[in-house]
Order: structure tokens, then sequence, then C-alpha cells
């Protein structure tokens, strides 16, 4: 994949290494100690000589003095220096302290005995060895350093190499890119079918390949290729499976990796690894080059950098900008990528000529979470009865990636219970599961706590019931689940718009879990801090967001382009934020007070609620029909499913101010 080979260091080093060796032990020759016949004889005759090992082929000796004789010699003189190699010295005897050459056999051995017999006392004892080849041990030294740095070679060096994609390992080849290619030689199976939904995104990209496959037919009527498609969207709607699509459908070489992947510590590796990422694309055009999280390095410029500490990812994004639009970039060469915070991203990597098409890829609404369900459950052993509209139904504001996992859940859950086949049940167990966290039944809960959990999640079912734009309750449980003590499952309307009555109505529902222990009990606990943070925000977006407040008046202080994050300021003044403030609160303390005037105009009702809520700990819709009777403004509603999402959180800051977000549960009850 890399055409850029660099040098190669590891042949130096070996053959440094291989010079040193052979001159070390060419100076461990020179420096060997050795001794006379006349000073052996004195030697000898002092009784300091332990043994001798004669070879009679080389007319050489080793002399090996005694432990008494070595320290004393080891007291007059300096040791002389070590030889570096002397730990690869493969002579496993004794090192001699001498070495002897001799002239005459004969005449030596009759000297040595003549000496011994006039010293009794001597206990020096000879041998006989054959004398060592010189050029046999450095042959066999030098075959065990060549094994040696072929082993490094083959099992170290080749490694640091394949692990970074370029000779010399992760020192040499650290500005390499790491983009994995996918061509002829490694295929990917996702094509365009297992994308479920997304039609106008499929349709987008789908142009796209087409260019690169039949190029002429654009070309002949003037236009020109797309630099840059960037797919923005919430996480796990399907980007980076889109872009796994392309790459199995282009049928061109397809280089895919992370804004992270240029991120490093040292100076100007970002800005390497994308010229080489570019140079491999060109050499291989036409490509196709996907960076999924792009907002790692192409984050606006000059935002938050008050130390200079950022300077290294803005050279990076600085580099991709010029290889995307500069000098040379007439290649059949496409930049893909995917982020889900396009606000951040810088205006001149937005700008046309670079990303010219910015593709937005939303939640799946009703007809298309039911075709993500098709593509999961096909692997899924199922229960001829399972409806997939109605799966479709409980799961409003799911992505894909959460349907994914609702159906290995419910898989999970039916292997668990022993099923034969995963049926309706288990996809609404893995819905409660996901949404609401994991059941503790066996959690210890006093009999007062019990209570009031039951009066509150009464109390949100109550307004939520009576009220008209509330969305409508589908099921209540005391039972603990994840960090709550209760929760309750709502199935609000997929709308875009929202008006003021129905988020007045949406506040009033919040607020009646603690508008009930109020009624019902005279105190208030902290069991609302979930509902209380949920309607502070929401009435704080109608104030400052959405323009729904008479006193500010038609004003918005959102800033879609995100540069208010980095200021220490508020675009208004002192006197409008007090006027705010004071706003927001009147705004839930009316919602607060109507709560409460409900429930008192409806306590034998609610009572009769709590009362069934704690018998049963698991109430559905059918229940509050037995006890409220129908609700007249939703006569459309003739099913009732076990379980479904609530709205938490409905208008939240995101692209578009104006739709709505439809999030996990309310937790009725949170300590």
């Amino acid at each position: 994949m890399n055409n850029n080979k660099g040098f190669n260091w590891f042949f130096p080093i070996a053959i440094a290494a291989i010079l040193l060796f052979f001159f070390s032990n060419m100076n461990g020759d020179s420096q060997q100690n050795t001794i006379d016949e006349e000073g052996f004889y004195k030697l000898m005759a002092e009784g300091k000589v332990q043994d001798i090992l004669i070879y009679k082929d080389t007319e050489k000796a080793d002399v090996f003095l005694t432990k008494e004789a070595k320290a004393e010699a080891a007291a007059k003189t300096t040791a002389p220096a070590k030889n570096p190699m002397s730990a690869f010295d493969f002579n496993l005897g004794p090192k001699p302290d001498y070495t002897l050459s001799y002239g005459d056999l004969q005449l030596f051995l009759e000297k040595f005995d003549k000496i011994k017999a006039d010293n009794p006392q001597i206990a020096t004892k000879k041998d006989y060895g054959m004398g060592k080849n010189p050029m046999t041990e450095l042959l066999f030294n030098a075959l065990f350093w060549i094994g040696l740095m072929a082993l490094f070679y083959f099992v170290i060096f080749r490694r640091m190499m394949s692990g970074s994609g370029g000779p010399g390992g992760q020192i040499f080849s650290i500005g390499k890119s790491r983009a994995k290619l996918f061509d002829e030689k490694e295929k990917i199976q996702t094509t365009f079918k297992d994308v479920a939904g997304l039609e106008g995104a499929k349709e987008e990209v789908q142009e796209v390949v087409d260019f690169l496959k039949n190029s002429e037919k654009y070309t002949k009527l003037g236009g020109k290729i797309p630099k840059g498609v960037l797919l923005v969207g919430p996480p796990g709607t399907g980007k980076t499976l889109l872009a796994k699509a392309v790459a199995g459908e282009a049928k061109v070489p397809f280089f895919s990796l992370s804004g992270s992947d240029f991120v490093e510590m040292f100076v100007g590796v970002g800005a390497s690894r994308v010229r080489d990422l570019f140079a491999q694309a060109k050499a291989k055009s036409p490509a196709i080059i996907f960076i999924d999280e792009i907002d790692a390095i192409g984050r606006a410029r000059g935002k938050g950098n008050f130390t200079g500490g950022n300077d290294e990812r803005e050279n990076t994004l600085n580099q991709l900008l010029t290889e995307m639009d500069g000098f040379g970039t007439d290649t059949n060469v496409i930049v893909m990528a995917a982020t889900n915070r396009a606000d951040i991203l810088d205006k001149a990597l937005m700008r046309a000529g670079r990303f010219d098409r910015s593709i937005y890829v939303d939640l799946p609404e009703l007809h298309e979470r039911k075709q993500i369900f098709d593509v999961h459950l096909a692997k899924i052993k199922l229960d001829p009865n399972i409806d997939r509209e109605f799966l479709a139904k409980q799961t409003p504001g799911f992505s894909g990636a959460d349907i994914a996992n609702v159906c290995n859940e419910a898989a999970l859950i039916a292997a668990r219970n022993g099923h034969e086949a995963v049926n309706k049940q288990d996809f609404l167990d893995a819905v409660d599961r996901i949404i609401g966290g994991l059941e503790k039944k066996n959690k210890a809960i006093k009999p007062s706590e019990k209570r009031r959990v039951a009066y509150h999640e009464a109390g949100h079912a109550t307004i939520s019931w009576l009220v008209e734009h509330a969305a409508p309750l589908l099921k209540v449980t005391i039972v603990p689940r994840g960090r709550s003590l209760g929760a309750a499952w709502y199935l609000p309307e997929e709308r875009q718009l929202t008006t003021t009555e129905q988020m007045n109505d949406e506040l009033c529902a919040t607020l009646g879990g603690r508008a009930a222990e109020e009624t019902i009990f005279g105190n208030i606990s902290t069991g609302a801090l979930s509902d209380l943070e949920r309607v502070t925000k929401q009435a704080q977006a109608m104030v400052t967001i959405y323009g729904l407040n008479d006193k500010v008046g038609n004003i918005s202080y959102y800033d879609s382009s995100g540069q208010s994050e980095y200021s220490f300021g508020k675009p208004y003044s002192e006197q409008t934020a007090k006027m705010i403030d004071e706003e927001i609160s009147k705004i839930i303390e009316t919602q607060y007070q109507r709560a409460l005037q409900i429930l008192r105009d409806n306590k034998e009702k609610l009572d009769a609620l709590a009362t069934k809520l704690l018998e049963k700990e698991v109430i559905f819709r059918e229940d509050l029909e037995d006890v409220f009777g129908k609700r007249a403004w939703d006569p459309e509603l003739t099913e009732h499913p076990v379980s479904s999402t609530h709205n938490e959180e409905s208008e939240t800051k995101d692209e578009n101010p104006g739709a709505e977000e439809v999030q996990a549960p309310e937790s009725g009850t949170q300590l």
C-alpha cells in the first residue's frame, strides 16, 4: 500500500555490530596474559600454581593459579579492562590466569618433575588437551552473531515495520498514513441493500459512486467531480455504515481512517500523514478517502487556543485544506467524512470546493424504523406473530444502532428465558431494559418510601392522562430500575413543530410527581431531581431559544454556529438576565400550581391509581382507563403496547432548534 519505502536503518546497524565484534575479539586476544618458562618455574616453586593444561599440538599451556595466588596478584596489580564481548565467549571451562609457550616438551616436563620432586609439598597437577583453533573459534562466534542479527531482523524489526506501515517501524515512519486500504484484494461485503432507510442520503452518495464508475456521463455535460461529501447527524444513525456501503459498491480503492489517526504528540506528524494519505490516494485514483470523526482535526481554528497547545492540530487542518483544494488537485479523489458536531467545524473546511455536499443523516422515522427492523430481524429466529409495525411504533427516537441493540437484547432475553423463538414480550422487555436500565426486584425499600414512589408515579400518570397535549402514558412501574426507584413510559407524538400549549402541558405532566407528593403527604422529597432538571431546561428553552415568552418577546439567544461556547460573556444584559430568570421561574411555578389543582380535583382517582400501583407494582394503559375512562382527545389510539419511550428534554439545542428531539423515558423518581 505504501510506495514510499524510506531508508532502512537495520543494515548499517548490523554491519557496525559485526565490526565491533571482530575488533573486540582481536583486542581481547592481544590483551591475554602470557608468562615465560622461568616465570612459571618460579611460581611453581613458590606453590602458587594449582594446575597446568598442556597442549602438545600447539606448544602452549594454560596456567591456573591457586586462590591465594590470585588474591595476592589482584591486590598488587590493576585489573585489565573487561572485554564487552566476553559475555558471548563460548568456552565453558575456567579461564586460565596465564598462557605459557614452552620449547621442547621433554625438557619442560623434566624440569617440571624435578621441581615437584625437590618440593614434595607442591600439589601442582598437570593435564593434556587439544589446542584451540583461533579461526574455528572466531567462525563459531561469527555464526552466533549472524544468527542473532537474523532473529532480531525477522522477529523484532519486521514486526515493527508491519505494525506501523513502513520500513523502520514506528520510529522511522511515524509520518506515514495509517489509513486502511480496501481494494480488489480486500472486498467489503456491505452494500446499499444493507442500509435501511436513509433514502435521500443514499441517493447522494450513490451519485458519487456512479461518477467514479461512469465519469464521462457527467463530464461530457461540463460537470466536475465533487471534492468532498460530509455526513452529519446524531450518533448511531448510520453514517459509518453508509460509508462502508460506498466502499462495497464503488469498486475503487477506498482508504478508511479516523480523524484521531492524524493526532500525535510530535510536531509535524499530522500534516505529514495527510500528505502521505493523499499521495497514496492520487497514485491509485480514482479513489475515495473516508475520514470518520473528522471533528478531531477539523475543529474551527483559533477557538479555545489560549496556550498554543493546539498548533499541531491546526497545522494538520491547514494541510488537509491545501490537499483538498490546492494546486494540482485535479485527480479523481473524493473525500468522505462523518461527524456528530458539524457546528464546530472550520468554515474553510465546510465551503464549496472542499466539502461540496453536506448530507444530514437524521434519526429514522416510523417507516424507516420498520425497514431497519427488517434488516436486523432477518438474522434472528422469530415468533411468527411478530409485527414489525408494532415494534417500530414502540421505538420513537431510536437510532439505527439503538434498534440493532434492541434486536440483540431481545434475542439474549429469549435465550435466557429458554424460548425457542424471540417473541413480542422479549422485544418489549428489551426496550424496557435499554431505556430504563436493569430491574432490581430485590432492592430493599421501606414501605413508606414505596408508598411515596407509588403516589409520585401515579401523579405523573394522572396529569398526562387528564391534559390534552401530554404524551399518553403506556406503562408505570415502581420496581427499581437502574438508578431510579420508579419509571413511567409514554408514547410521544412524532411531530416536527411544538406549540406553547403543548410544551406547557408537558411541563405540567412532568411536575405531576412532586405535586402528588405535596397533595397527599403535605411535603416534598428529593425524588423529583430528574423532573426538575428537565422542566428547567425546557422552560429555559422556551424563553431564551424559541421566543415563546410574551415578556422577553420574539428573541432567541441560540447560536447555531457554536461561537458562544468559547465566549465568557452573555449576549444580553444583567437586567435581561434577571428578567429571563423571573420568567423561567414563573412558567414552572404556574404549571406546578396547575398540576396541584388538577390532582386536588381528582384526588380520589389519584388514590385509586396509587393503590392499584402498590398492589401490582406495574400498571398499563388499560388500568388507567379503568380509573379515568377513555381519553377524549386521542380516540385513534386503540393499541395498548407494554412499553415505549418518553419525550425527555424534548426541546434541546441542536442544529434545528424547531425540531423536537425524542429521548429516553422519564425516570419518575430518582435519588
